[in-house]
């Protein structure tokens, strides 16, 4: 009877994950997001499409990937690796506004070596980060390095991202370390994005979980 009592607490637990757990890539086509690529000549599906079951972009020219639905208060897990030469990416968070290099959001920087840093990006847009406020005008869009040293993967392996934004703060950690914290967040809400900047990138096992 036990027994039985635990089991059934246990499959309650897991479809109750299940259930707030949403999926932003199926594994087999890029429905729920759209493509902006900075050349217009460029073709959108050999910009970024899907390969093995993972989302790839050959890097250049500059462009993202950006979920067609907004998001606020949540748990966000994407994964990454550079197959060939790791040079830059991003995650975006927060996108509001029109198509264009760059939109108004913040970014959680996938730069090789430096994934962890948090970046501001729009003008007015802002966050405080370690007692610092950082503002974001047209001609700087400021940088809050990450807290310890890369905790990134050998090149080639995978790596993982876990954000937590909840309200005006976002929480960063680079494979389960703990990276930058920002309060006093001036954007809330918005589409979540991936970036093209530099070289081929796969992003795979991409969720989000609404928290309140």
């Amino acid at each position: 009877m036990k027994t039985a009592l635990l089991i059934l607490l246990i499959t309650f637990s897991l479809n109750s994950f299940s259930q707030k757990k949403q999926q932003l890539f199926n594994g087999k086509n890029l429905d729920g997001w759209s493509v902006y690529v900075s050349d217009p000549k460029i073709d959108a599906a050999s910009f970024f499409y899907v390969k093995d079951g993972v989302i790839e972009t050959p890097g250049v020219p500059t462009g993202y990937l950006r979920t067609k639905n907004e998001y606020a208060n949540y748990r966000l897990h994407v994964e990454w690796r550079y197959p060939e030469t790791p040079t830059n990416s991003g995650v975006f968070l927060h996108t509001v506004g029109p198509d264009k290099i760059w939109p108004t959001h913040y970014q959680c920087q996938l730069k090789h070596l430096f994934a962890g840093d948090f970046i501001i990006q729009g003008e007015g847009v802002k966050a405080t980060v370690r007692d610092t406020v950082y503002l974001s005008t047209p001609k700087v869009k400021p940088i809050a390095p990450k807290m310890k040293p890369s905790s990134e993967n050998k090149p080639g392996e995978w790596n993982s991202y876990d954000i937590v934004c909840k309200g005006n703060t976002i929480e960063i950690k680079v494979n389960g370390v703990l990276q930058n914290y920002a309060t006093g967040c001036s954007e809330s809400k918005g589409g979540i994005g991936l970036q093209a900047e530099g070289s081929k990138i796969q992003f795979r096992n991409i969720w989000i979980e609404k928290i309140k």
